[in-house]
């Protein structure tokens, strides 16, 4: 069961033209009262929760989405794609009278984009719309980033553990969950059950107050996940595992198109891996050569590989995962 967010997203797609850098930053500069054509406008569907959905179905998983949309055509539209892709949606709540969490991304080339957003039904996860008897029956639970409004039902998945210790937890924290830290009564408790934590350099630093990105792993693992992956962008991913610290490169001369959904796929391949049985190195490859194949599309779902797709990619040897400790 895949827990968050759902999002229709509309992706603009322009050039470079109107980006500029201040300092460091680089900012998109439009003019107001201007008309600007674009190369290209989408309609995809997004959203943390239905990407992980969508993914996991694509690789062969019984895959269930529990998320709020609205009564609208958006909302429609979601369900359908999720419907369409083979996911279960009976635990999806409709709301009446709200409108559907949307994004507009403007992407400006090379993988460079910024995202507006609205939260809207995404803010209504909570204890009231929370299948917690439907989430105890599956065998492997996907949180994706919440809002701060959904952070409570973190209560609900640390007590599902008291019925069912064996399930399987894969952890994607945002938002306020990072902002709380990882030494948060609530959040702490939770981590002993979580089987695999996924969190970018950013996050995790800032997750955990350390300063290197082993020393962040080194933290996780001590207050008890069983696998921690921190990814880096065009530096690759690196996870610990036990004693373990394994490193996989991204992979070279990628055609990125957009970033959007890439961490999503990477934590899809990595979950289904383990799943399967494969070792570590295995699962990173696998999280790595999905978020490729979502790189180089706009969209957040149009990339995601199926089971046949990976497991002949995987047949052919890309990346060189190599052992660091």
């Amino acid at each position: 069961m895949s827990i968050g967010g759902a999002t229709f997203d509309l992706f603009v797609r322009t050039d470079k033209r109107f980006v500029t850098k201040q300092g460091e930053i680089e900012m998109l500069i439009l003019p107001v009262g201007a008309k600007i054509r674009v190369e290209e406008v989408i309609e995809t569907c997004g959203g943390g929760a239905s990407n992980t959905a969508v993914g996991l179905a694509r690789l062969g998983c019984a895959s269930s989405f529990c998320g709020i949309v609205g009564s609208d055509q958006w909302g429609s539209e979601l369900l359908e794609n999720l419907r369409r892709e083979g996911v279960d949606v009976s635990a999806a709540t409709i709301t009446e009278g709200e409108t559907t969490s949307s994004s507009i991304i403007l992407s400006v080339g090379s993988g460079d984009r910024i995202i507006l957003y609205t939260p809207s039904t995404n803010t209504h996860l909570h204890h009231a719309t929370f299948d917690l008897e439907r989430m105890r029956a599956c065998d492997w639970i996907y949180l994706n980033h919440l809002n701060e409004e959904s952070c409570e039902i973190g209560e609900d998945i640390h007590a599902a553990f008291d019925v069912s210790p064996s399930l399987g937890l894969t952890w994607n924290p945002g938002g306020c969950q990072i902002e709380k830290g990882m030494r948060d009564p609530d959040i702490a408790r939770l981590l002993p059950h979580t089987s695999i934590l996924l969190l970018n350099k950013e996050e995790a630093l800032a997750f955990t107050g350390e300063k290197t990105t082993e020393a962040a792993l080194a933290s996780l693992k001590k207050a008890g996940v069983r696998i921690v992956c921190i990814t880096d962008g065009k530096n690759g991913a690196t996870a610990m595992e036990g004693e373990k610290i394994f490193h996989c490169p991204a992979i070279e001369n990628a055609h990125i198109l957009s970033t959007t959904g890439a961490g999503d796929a990477f934590g899809v391949g990595l979950t289904w891996a383990m799943t399967q049985g494969f070792d570590l190195p295995r699962g990173l490859t696998a999280g790595t050569i999905n978020s490729c194949s979502v790189l180089e599309h706009l969209g957040a779902e149009k990339g995601l590989l199926t089971d046949i797709e990976m497991t002949n990619r995987l047949e052919t040897p890309s990346l060189s995962v190599r052992e660091i400790r």
